[in-house]
């Protein structure tokens, strides 16, 4: 019987038994994302957090193809869950991992997906403070499930949407769509994918980089921009705020090749999904410092202002083109695109 070790070996529905083959899958778990677990192996992690107050949020990760050119589902889980800390004003500190097998699994993709979960661990600077594996029969996890689950402590104020004043100014950290045509190239052989990368990434980095140059109190709120795109997070806001939200076209920061597949596709840029970029609502005085603390940053080079949070009643999201022509931007109803995140 092939062991947990054997890297040619695949998931067998005994790794799931809680017997001997079950140790050596937690110990080939364990020994691969090294220095980011604690090791401790108890039920449950005991944990330091400072303050008073910490962050918690979860997640679970589905991702066809789980393995892409410059990422894969290990990645995501981690950056999914530390950039929904960061942009609540949080550090992320912890995470926990929860990973479901389907029998047949090559143990080498396991140890892959592990190998990025633990250099994004890394990267972010989050400990994996416990976890759980559980084995299914063959058809009944399309390969590889993540679940993530994190802790934040609050060193400043937490961050809420209700703090948006109408003439905040809407900024972007990078590219929309890229996440989307990459993975959608893939599947469908178009040949995009070598020119346009998935933006996935840990922001918290980024956004301690904006904290620390923009005014105190004028950053007033942010989102990661992930399931549902750009228009989703607009909605959400102009809905939650009351206030017409609007969007200057030729501000998008849109990858030209992005623009083309989206095009060939018949999808909108606006409701691609993304897994490296912010949305930040702010102060139009601390416009500047914002822009410059996101392009200083390797994951905010291609930042941009595209719109502004109008004192107009309303919960419409509104498109300027060049010649200043308004339309709305009509929110999804159901899925225009297959889930890549």
């Amino acid at each position: 019987m092939a062991k947990a070790t054997d890297l040619d070996g695949r998931v067998l529905l005994d790794h799931g038994t809680g017997a001997a083959l079950s140790q050596e899958l937690v110990r080939l778990i364990a020994d691969t994302l090294g220095e980011a677990y604690v090791g401790e192996m108890e039920d449950s992690a005991t944990l330091t957090v400072p303050g008073n107050r910490i962050a918690m949020t979860t997640d679970s990760f589905v991702v066809d193809p789980p393995f892409f050119g410059n990422g894969d589902i290990g990645k995501i889980a981690v950056c999914g869950t530390v950039n929904d800390l960061a942009v609540s004003g949080a550090t992320p500190m912890y995470l926990t991992l929860g990973l479901i097998l389907e029998t047949g699994l090559p143990i080498k993709w396991l140890v892959r997906a592990l190998e990025s979960i633990r250099d994004t661990a890394i990267e972010a600077g989050v400990l994996i403070v416990g976890g759980d594996t559980k084995v299914v029969r063959a058809g009944e996890a399309d390969g590889l499930y993540v679940n993530t689950a994190g802790i934040g402590a609050f060193r400043r104020d937490p961050l809420r949407m209700d703090a948006v004043q109408p003439g905040d100014s809407v900024i972007l950290s990078g590219h929309i769509g890229n996440h989307t045509v990459h993975l959608l190239s893939i599947r469908e052989g178009l040949g995009f994918e070598q020119r346009v990368l998935s933006d996935c990434a840990p922001l918290n980095g980024l956004i301690d980089d904006v904290f620390a140059k923009a005014p105190a109190g004028s950053v007033r709120s942010m989102r990661d921009v992930t399931r549902g795109g750009l228009s989703a997070v607009l909605h959400e806001y102009a809905t939650r705020l009351c206030r017409v939200v609007t969007v200057d076209l030729p501000a998008l920061p849109i990858q030209t090749e992005t623009a083309m597949a989206a095009d060939m596709l018949g999808i909108n840029p606006l409701h691609c999904a993304n897994e490296g970029c912010l949305a930040l609502f702010v102060s139009p005085a601390a416009e500047a410092d914002v822009l410059t603390a996101l392009r200083n940053h390797p994951y905010g080079v291609n930042a941009a202002v595209i719109g502004t949070v109008t004192d107009r009643p309303g919960t419409d999201v509104l498109l300027r083109d060049g010649d200043g022509r308004e339309s709305v931007l009509e929110e999804l109803v159901g899925a225009e695109l297959p889930r890549l995140c």
